[in-house]
């Protein structure tokens, strides 16, 4: 009985939650849950399907557009036929800016129609247009040094792509360094590593007291072609013509769902992506994608009899691209149930191949969010690194609450983010059956394990 008795006890403690609350026994609870995930988020192709549907159907989802409100009225009776719990669209203002008519010319020394994509947030130009000379820059730096051959020409920065967070800066304060040199408008060479011509459009910015330019993107193509003309001696001229034009704010909503939990159904796990798209392509890549990842993670698991003590809820928010209005609303209007949010979880980098997850939160709740990524090792296991990109949840931090994005294989994301080639063909069954697993998995284990994820 000495021999015997401490060891019932530890039986007992571990099968009520006790021992089992350590990280390192969390693979052991819930391998077989895991395993067993993955092997239906594999065996079905439900979620392509239905984002298929979701894309062919409404196309492009901007913010302020009607194609946007009919695929979120969609949605919500989809997870209502699903089987979610609470399902409702919550009101959300977004800004509606409205591209119109464009086009850019080349015409010196030829003529040449350019693929161009206004920047959203842009003026238009005046309706005849601006003709004027090129300058070609390579840099902000280089904008400065050349900034008295600047005026009254279109400043051109040919910026070669290197990290997305470090490029996007030419998009977004272009024009602004651009207006202060004195350029009556700005291009830029679209921000991506590759081009079959397809220019990418996004968001830019102005700034107080600093004069408005109109504001456009050309293709990597077209801009390297203008820098080697510059660099004979050539000097090209183009014609810029934008209707672009800001309209007052729109009604629009996040999709919310919830999956409930069983013990303790005010604590909540969410799990997300943005529903919003540009104006161009049909938002199968950025964000349709991770939308469906996290949606067909939550409907899986509650088609399949798993019952989680927490809520595993599901949110799509609105207007990610162009204001980040769905979650800043989400965070005013939840503020007193965010102490009751365990984490914040997004995928919004395509559903491609999945590699692990980044977290910015607690470093107690690192070793649990470790071994959950070691319970994926069927796929591949996940790796866990500090930092989330998930530009949603991290509006959520103000409120306490940990973020966590999906991070994936993002070496063919940034040839089709923001164009007209974000189509659903870029997508395979199989990565977006491995996101699904991914986030299922995730989701299922910190909605599921005996204690609350350490903050």
């Amino acid at each position: 009985m000495r021999i015997l008795f401490p060891l019932l006890i530890i039986s007992f403690l571990t099968a009520n939650g006790t021992f089992a609350a350590e990280p390192k026994l969390l693979p052991t609870k819930y391998q077989s849950d895991a395993a067993r995930i993955i092997k239906l988020a594999k065996s079905n192709d439900f979620a392509y399907r239905r984002l298929a549907e979701l894309c062919d159907t409404f196309g492009p989802r901007f913010s302020g557009t009607q194609s946007l409100e009919d695929a979120i009225d969609w949605a919500l009776e989809e997870f209502k036929k699903d089987g979610f719990k609470n399902v409702r669209g919550e009101k959300v203002m977004v800004p509606r800016w409205v591209r119109g008519e464009e086009s850019a010319t080349l015409v010196e020394p030829r003529k040449r129609d350019l693929p161009m994509l206004g920047l959203g947030g842009s003026i238009g130009t005046p309706k005849e247009g601006i003709t004027a000379p090129v300058l070609v820059v390579k840099s902000f730096a280089d904008l400065k040094k050349r900034a008295d051959e600047a005026k009254g020409k279109i400043v051109l920065f040919d910026v070669p792509f290197t990290e997305y967070r470090q490029t996007v800066m030419i998009r977004l304060n272009g024009a602004v360094e651009a207006a202060q040199a004195g350029a009556v408008a700005s291009l830029i060479r679209s921000v991506g590593p590759y081009s079959m011509q397809t220019p990418h459009t996004g968001s830019m910015r102005y700034k107080n007291g600093v004069r408005k330019i109109p504001h456009a993107a050309i293709t990597i193509e077209d801009s390297m072609m203008l820098h080697r003309m510059q660099d004979r001696g050539q000097k090209p001229v183009i014609t810029l013509k934008m209707s672009a034009r800001q309209m007052p704010d729109a009604e629009s909503r996040n999709i919310v769902a919830d999956f409930v939990g069983t013990e303790k159904p005010e604590e909540i796990v969410l799990i997300s992506g943005h529903f919003d798209s540009w104006d161009v392509g049909s938002g199968a890549m950025d964000d349709g994608g991770g939308c469906l990842a996290s949606w067909e993670a939550a409907r899986l698991l509650m088609k399949n009899g798993f019952r989680p003590k927490r809520t595993i809820r599901v949110v799509l928010w609105t207007n990610e691209e162009n204001g980040m209005n769905g979650a800043k609303t989400y965070r005013r209007d939840h503020a007193n149930e965010l102490g009751k949010h365990l984490i914040g979880i997004e995928s919004d980098s395509g559903a491609f191949k999945p590699l692990g997850f980044g977290f910015t939160g607690s470093e107690k709740a690192m070793p649990y969010l470790r071994e959950i990524g070691q319970l994926l090792k069927p796929i591949r296991p996940a790796k866990l690194e500090w930092g989330c990109r998930g530009a949603d949840v991290l509006r959520l931090l103000e409120g306490g609450v940990p973020a966590m994005h999906l991070a994936v294989d993002r070496g063919r994301y940034f040839w089709f983010h923001h164009t007209d080639a974000d189509t659903i063909d870029k997508l395979s069954v199989g990565e977006l059956q491995e996101c699904t697993a991914y986030m299922a998995v995730m989701a299922w284990v910190i909605a599921d394990m005996p204690v609350r994820l350490p903050r």
